[in-house]
């Protein structure tokens, strides 16, 4: 099997490597570095897969990038994209035109593979934030839920535009392909900017006896560690039946509160902290919890790690590798 995957120094990017390299495959890692990071995590991988891992630092949108790149391939993953609420804020235009060529120039390589088993797509829940504003998302949300555009003029628009744009492409395009819409995905090497590391870096740096603030302590959600969500990504993309459809990454339950969270977090770090509420984040959704039922059918796989053991596997390898040793997980 040979897999070439977009945005692979990324977090979801470099744990789907290594359990492909694991199983035998051959896997040609393609990343510009603007927001992964080239660590040990993934130098490890090269160095173990024995010339079967190969890392390509490459520009998607560089005319020619891809066409370096030799031999077919049997899947392609398509993770890259400019992601992270910052961005999209700051830099709506970008992520909706870049987002969209990306995807472009990877369905014009997947045209040209003539052993294609499938494309896969890495859209967003963010997809469903429209439904969810509208008052009609169900809950747990099934694929099949209408998808509403929120307001087109706001910043946040422009991600999940670019990611439902992006699904109707590859619906169109002509070749096998499954789209992923992961939820919360969470685990060691994601970066610092999603709500489990950031409020872990919080409560590790706290004083004893201080407040913990938690912003949208109200906001609901699941959280699906990294060793589950590999498993379910990669059975659904491998799957006969997986061709064409769209299937929710995640967990449907235990459903929590941000500031449940933050309370499994503050027992995890294992000092006395006070939470306080904070404001409410902008644009984030009140509430996001999918149903996994045809994702868990088409993968075989069941989600496994409790909140607590996730926490607790993502709160010792930070604190080895980046909140004890001083180093950085930009990702």
């Amino acid at each position: 099997m040979r897999v070439l995957i977009t945005g692979g120094a990324g977090f979801i990017g470099g744990h789907l490597t290594a359990s492909l390299s694991t199983s035998g495959a051959e896997v040609d890692i393609v990343d510009n570095f603007a927001r992964g990071i080239n660590d040990a995590f993934l130098q490890k991988l090269v160095a173990d897969g024995q010339g079967r891992v190969r890392l390509v630092e490459a520009d998607l949108l560089a005319p020619g990038a891809l066409e370096r790149l030799t031999g077919s391939y049997d899947y392609i993953y398509h993770l890259a994209a400019i992601i992270g609420v910052q961005h999209v804020l700051a830099r709506p235009y970008d992520v909706l035109s870049t987002n969209v060529l990306m995807t472009d120039r990877v369905i014009a390589m997947a045209r040209r593979q003539p052993s294609l088993k499938r494309l896969v797509f890495a859209s967003t829940s963010e997809v469903y934030a429209g439904t969810l504003l509208a008052g009609t998302l169900p809950i747990p949300t099934p694929e099949s839920a209408p998808l509403v555009l929120p307001p087109l003029d706001h910043p946040r628009t422009s991600y999940m535009l670019s990611k439902i744009y992006g699904e109707a492409m590859c619906h169109a395009s002509g070749v096998p392909v499954t789209i992923m819409r992961p939820h919360n995905v969470y685990g060691p090497r994601m970066g610092l900017s999603h709500v489990v590391p950031e409020l872990l870096k919080k409560a590790y740096a706290a004083a004893e006896g201080s407040a913990l603030e938690v912003f949208s302590a109200d906001h609901r959600r699941t959280f699906c560690f990294i060793s589950d969500a590999v498993p379910l990504m990669r059975g659904a993309a491998e799957s006969p039946d997986g061709v064409g459809v769209a299937v929710n990454v995640g967990t449907t339950s235990p459903e929590v509160t941000i500031g449940e969270l933050a309370a499994h977090i503050v027992a995890t770090v294992g000092k006395p902290l006070r939470l306080t509420p904070g404001t409410t984040t902008p644009g984030s959704p009140s509430r996001r919890c999918p149903n996994t039922s045809l994702v868990d059918r088409l993968s075989g796989h069941r989600t496994r790690v409790s909140l607590a053991d996730g926490i607790a596997q993502t709160f010792a390898w930070y604190k080895e590798t980046v909140f004890s040793a001083g180093g950085s997980s930009a990702i």
